[in-house]
């Protein structure tokens, strides 16, 4: 059987009726929340990695942006203990044993060196794909009195995907920065935006997300 395309009218016209695809407002208090571009996602020499250079890229450009703007940058990354990666406990672990390799103190858990993190952003350690599911991140951007969260990072059809949902879950809306998230193949990041702007967020362009970030109170729906 052949997999209908992503787009099409027939497609187009299901999801118009359904009444999916509406614009997502932005607010004047945005923060940015990088998802999991530690090293043994962006590079390809660890198993569960793959070459997201240009990902990486454009997430600085982002970050960049965020620091001009004022706006909070939010980094998370997965991390088990020993005990939670050579046992049984994570049921995640289970369908996804590769994904032991992100232990506690590896190479493979370290922020991409390439990135702009520093010592006075919040680091979101997290054990599931969400980024909100367990931890502190809705209180922390709740806080900070955020109301737009920006999302990027890998992988789109996992981690960015399920912390995107939770984003909007969670009372946030969501933005989804297209260049700057990455994927081991092609299909399924494709599937995911597609997803995500029919139902969850607001897939925007790189410049777009820059200009918002850069000076959110001007670029901000009132």
């Amino acid at each position: 059987m052949t997999a209908e395309p992503l787009h099409g009218e027939e497609t187009d016209a299901v999801y118009d009726r359904a009444g999916f695809g509406a614009p997502v407002p932005r607010g004047p208090r945005p923060a940015l929340v990088v998802v999991d571009l530690t090293r043994g996602f962006t590079e390809p020499a660890f198993p569960s990695g793959s070459d997201l250079t240009a990902q990486v890229a454009a997430t600085s450009r982002l970050v960049a942006a965020a620091r001009a703007g004022g706006v909070p940058v939010v980094w998370t990354v997965i991390s088990f203990s020993p005990a939670e990666a050579d046992g049984d406990a994570v049921a995640w672990l289970r369908k996804a044993p590769g994904m032991r390799a992100l232990r506690d103190g590896s190479a493979a858990v370290d922020l991409d060196p390439r990135l702009d993190a520093r010592p006075t952003d919040p680091v979101v350690v997290k054990k599931g794909a969400s980024a909100f599911h367990g931890s502190s991140l809705a209180t922390l951007l709740t806080s900070l009195r955020v109301d737009t969260a920006v999302v990027c990072g890998a992988t789109t059809s996992g981690c960015v995907r399920a912390t995107a949902v939770d984003a909007v879950q969670s009372g946030f809306d969501t933005l989804v920065v297209a260049e700057a998230c990455g994927d081991r193949a092609r299909g399924p990041h494709d599937a995911a935006l597609f997803d995500l702007q029919a139902k969850y967020a607001d897939v925007v362009t790189l410049d777009d997300a820059v200009t918002y970030l850069d000076d959110p109170f001007r670029k901000a729906d009132r």
